[in-house]
């Protein structure tokens, strides 16, 4: 089997979606899977369309050059589109739009939790084959091998940590409670904040690192003793489920498909009763500290589902074929010879590593000028 991957890997702390990606294709590669990241090949036989935004960096193609593929190279290949965003996250405006329109590409849907995939009935989402695969984190790093429990006798350490730095992240919840910690908590509690934040946004009494990922990360989510994750219409996210797998309890936010991923394992809150559930956090620690030793989700079982999947649909690829509406919207056909020259153009850039090099930093530098034109 060959898989073509819509967005490529980005190395360092890049975020949950890249962790996605790279997890993907280690767990495929290893089970015999060809993954590839381009349309260069004829024999591809599932293409994953993760974001079909090109203003996003790590996208190599989107829904338009998968029409063109299709139509001109290989009708026969098979379109999973991962749902993963939404217009509620980031309070923005028309990308829910967008994936639906970027849906017409696809055979199949999946959905990182069932809230997303209801976000999208709601908002009229095509009938197709929609599938809900739940994220899990690398278990090889995110583990709690290390990870030490509260004594009573110090101070109850508690964590959160996101690449994001959009308000919705949690931010009004993080700086009340970095205003708490100067009051009844001061001698009880420590909380530390790593990644991303706005720009003027200060902690006071905050223990504050900057973006890591990796096993330094985990090391530092071990050292801790329970998180809290304040994100707002979440779809899904990584950050609750690799401080879940190092034996942290969660203290959540009952928004989006966050609780999906944490019910059992910690407490939810709202905005108005967070203080009052922060003391029960901290009352119940050690009844939820031992249930943690059962949270179900990794990354392995989740790329085997994915990979379940991938060969399922393989076996209906004639149904799902015929179930295509075949008349694809005009302006996303290009002309055939264009778009061959265009994917050979690419092709040519991506086999020197030089020019593959300056075509990314070129990419970089246009994305990075776009952002700050519009003050994002």
């Amino acid at each position: 089997m060959k898989v073509s991957i819509s967005s490529k890997i980005v190395e360092g702390p890049w975020g949950g979606g890249n962790l996605f990606i790279k997890n993907l294709s280690q767990y495929l590669k290893l089970n015999g899977v060809d993954v590839v990241h381009d349309l260069f090949s004829k024999d591809i036989d599932v293409i994953l369309l993760i974001d079909p935004r090109k203003d996003s960096f790590a996208t190599v193609y989107g829904h338009k050059e998968i029409i063109n593929y299709q139509k001109y190279i290989n009708n026969d290949v098979l379109v999973v589109q991962r749902f993963n965003e939404c217009d509620q996250r980031k309070n923005t405006r028309g990308l829910n739009e967008f994936l639906k329109t970027a849906n017409e590409c696809s055979d199949v849907n999946i959905f990182v939790s069932n809230w997303l995939l209801e976000v999208f009935k709601k908002e009229g989402l095509q009938n197709k084959q929609n599938k809900v695969i739940m994220t899990g984190a690398q278990q090889n790093i995110f583990n709690s091998d290390g990870y030490k429990k509260w004594d009573k006798e110090s101070k109850i350490k508690a964590v959160t940590h996101h690449w994001g730095d959009n308000v919705n992240k949690g931010f009004e919840i993080y700086s009340l409670l970095d205003k708490l910690l100067d009051t009844k908590y001061s001698d009880l509690l420590e909380f530390t904040y790593v990644g991303n934040i706005p720009k003027e946004f200060k902690f006071k009494n905050t223990n504050y690192i900057p973006p890591t990922h990796g096993k330094e990360l985990a090391q530092i989510l071990k050292n801790n003793h329970f998180y809290i994750t304040a994100s707002k219409n979440e779809p899904s996210g990584n950050h609750h489920i690799e401080a879940a797998q190092c034996g942290l309890p969660i203290l959540y936010l009952d928004s989006g498909g966050i609780p999906e991923f944490c019910d059992g394992f910690g407490i939810s809150f709202n905005e108005e009763n967070f203080q009052e559930k922060l003391d029960e956090m901290i009352n119940k620690y050690y009844f939820f500290e031992t249930k943690m030793v059962d949270y179900p989700f990794n990354s392995d079982l989740m790329c085997k589902e994915y990979l379940d999947e991938f060969y399922r649909i393989l076996k209906i690829k004639k149904k799902l074929i015929n179930n295509r509406v075949h008349n694809r919207k005009t302006e996303f056909v290009q002309n055939k010879y264009l778009f061959l020259i265009k994917l050979n153009s690419l092709k040519l850039v991506n086999k020197n590593i030089y020019f593959s090099k300056i075509y990314m930093l070129m990419k970089r530098l246009i994305l990075k000028i776009k952002s700050t034109m519009l003050g994002l």
